[in-house]
């Protein structure tokens, strides 16, 4: 395993770039919610970046445009491909994000499906599996796997998405933090329930929920609940030997200190 950190793809890209190879990190998930930034022009200097400094895109995070509220009340009805309001202008918007990875040479595309809907015979959760193997398939014929975070959906919900979706090409990208934080899973337990469709993994720590309306609180990597000399053994269990991306969702001197942090206590377990 090799240790990464999220990057948000910026006008100011360079800097981030050059950030993370300063204390020894060579690769990066890069992630787009501004989407009028994946043309041509971005994707040619990102190339070049990435070349010139010697680093790895593992992932591309892809964003879409409406509402997104991370929370319990608002949340199912505004994030990922679950809310029907939203579905087909974020689907247009994904394929766009596939071409755009394509472009810079990244083969894995990641995204929130959102709260995903428990019964398999609604048909709302039938249009989500229509929706996703839309896109699963454009990521097909681009040489691409469609992956996606964990978080608002029980493990099992995704799994099932998965499975019934069927286009061979879908996967996980196992965040352990985000299990707790929604409340959904131990995320030693997702593990195994995820297995062979594991194809990228945050490095993020948090606590479960105190309350039903709000996410459970984000914290540095190892003062949250995930167990990681555990996370980290299973998931050589089941021979998984990618990255590990390193995800601190604050800002400034503090977020780049925390992901020091998390670099010299991870490298202690890979």
């Amino acid at each position: 395993m090799k240790l990464g950190v999220i990057i948000n793809l910026t006008e100011n890209v360079k800097a981030d770039f050059e950030k993370i190879k300063e204390i020894g990190i060579n690769t990066c998930q890069l992630c787009c919610w501004n989407l009028g930034l994946m043309t041509d022009e971005t994707a040619e200097k990102v190339n070049k970046l990435s070349s010139e400094l010697g680093m790895e895109i593992t992932a591309f995070w892809c964003g879409w445009s409406g509402p997104v509220i991370w929370d319990f009340k608002s949340g199912p009805n505004t994030l990922g491909l679950a809310p029907v309001e939203y579905r087909f202008i974020r689907m247009k918007e994904l394929v766009n994000g596939l071409d755009f990875a394509k472009k810079i040479g990244v083969n894995d595309v990641v995204t929130h499906a959102g709260f995903i809907p428990e019964n398999p015979s609604s048909s709302e959760y039938l249009g989500l599996v229509e929706t996703i193997r839309f896109i699963a398939n454009h990521a097909k014929n681009n040489g691409q796997n469609f992956l996606f975070e964990t978080g608002q959906e029980t493990p099992v919900a995704l799994l099932r998405l998965i499975g019934d979706a069927g286009t061979g090409n879908l996967g996980v990208n196992l965040d352990p933090a985000n299990l707790l934080m929604y409340g959904n899973a131990n995320p030693v337990d997702a593990v195994e329930i995820f297995g062979k469709y594991i194809k990228g993994v945050h490095g993020k720590d948090g606590m479960y929920p105190t309350d039903g309306y709000n996410l459970g609180e984000e914290k540095r990597i190892g003062d949250g609940r995930v167990n990681y000399p555990l996370f980290i053994e299973k998931l050589k269990a089941v021979d998984y030997d990618g990255a590990i991306t390193i995800e601190r969702e604050i800002t400034g001197e503090k977020q780049l200190e925390d992901i020091k942090y998390a670099k010299e206590y991870l490298e202690k377990l890979i």
